[in-house]
């Protein structure tokens, strides 16, 4: 495997975007563009990537807006920017999966998005319907509409209370610290993304990890998640891309499988013709850094290979 750092310019026009490119040793038989979640970074998936390209198949993503390396020199970190920016997000998905997908233009490209990842991942499905091969959301979830209003009204009051680039304690509590609840007693705030205390440990010890996010960034994606669970922007997707959804059976932003299902339904709904779901017992939020975090990349693999022998490719052994 090697990897290639690359960068482009946001569609916000001021912010350079950090990108990673892992490629295989051997020719490229399809590429899988990743998505991270909110409060990381692109390099956190370093270990799929590697497990992905010993198969062949290359591996791109970038830090999005605010996050990891993407933040322009004096800008808040886990900042979107104004009203308006999950968009500038999203239209930078876009702007990687041409600009790299111009290198490789005759194999299958998939989009993988995890967690905040995974809502920009469905945001992008209505946005630009027919420019992926399939799409894997990881790690989602459906909240009820009243949920997302009460949210976001929450939000936009803390923005202006405390300004939107600046982070509020109320609002992260309402976010992270409900999905804390249901493990208590807690040994730390984020026990609610893995079952392993270690993999917790090496999140908060992480610098780029952890943060809490900007009032803006949360009015932003729940702006986002209400436009994604609208059955009118859910039936403007291609309904011949085939989507997998994998999530631990016990991760609270999918509600513990239950907004998992929600939204495996709404696709259906949707006329979305290959929808698949795969919940994974006792796992909360970070499947892919679980220690049974291989048989997960397995499933993977095995999904995204039917797609690649539908297109000639060699059936995996």
């Amino acid at each position: 495997m090697t990897r290639n750092k690359f960068s482009f310019l946001s569609s916000d026009a001021k912010t350079s975007i950090h990108g990673e490119l892992w490629l295989p040793e051997g020719p490229v038989r399809a590429v899988v563009q990743l998505a991270h979640g909110v409060s990381e970074y692109i390099l956190r998936y370093e270990p799929l990537a590697a497990y992905l390209t010993e198969r062949g198949i290359a591996v791109v993503g970038n830090d999005h807006l605010g996050h990891g390396s993407s933040v322009a020199p004096g800008a808040p970190r886990l900042y979107f920017g104004p009203k308006g920016s999950w968009m500038h997000v999203v239209e930078d998905l876009y702007t990687l999966r041409s600009q790299v997908g111009r290198q490789a233009p005759d194999v299958p490209w998939f989009l993988l998005g995890h967690s905040m990842g995974s809502f920009l991942a469905r945001t992008y499905l209505i946005r630009y319907p027919g420019t992926v091969s399939g799409a894997v959301l990881v790690g989602t979830g459906q909240m009820f509409p009243a949920l997302i209003a009460g949210g976001r009204a929450i939000a936009a009051r803390e923005a202006r209370r405390v300004g939107e680039t600046h982070s509020s304690p109320l609002v992260g509590q309402l976010a992270f610290g409900a999905y804390n609840k249901r493990f208590a007693p807690n040994r730390t705030a984020f026990d609610w993304i893995s079952l392993d205390p270690g993999n917790v440990d090496r999140y908060l010890a992480d610098p780029m990890c952890g943060e809490d996010p900007s009032t803006g960034l949360f009015r932003e994606m729940l702006w986002g998640i209400s436009y994604i669970t609208r059955p009118a922007n859910l039936r403007r997707m291609n309904a011949n891309t085939p989507v997998l959804f994998l999530s631990g059976a016990m991760d609270p932003v999918g509600d513990c499988g239950k907004g998992v299902r929600r939204a495996y339904r709404s696709f259906q709904k949707a006329g979305v013709r290959d929808v698949s779901m795969k919940l994974y017992p006792d796992l909360r939020h970070e499947i892919f850094n679980e220690a049974c975090r291989e048989d997960v990349y397995n499933d993977l693999y095995q999904w995204l290979s039917r797609y690649l022998a539908e297109k000639g490719e060699p059936c995996p052994t």
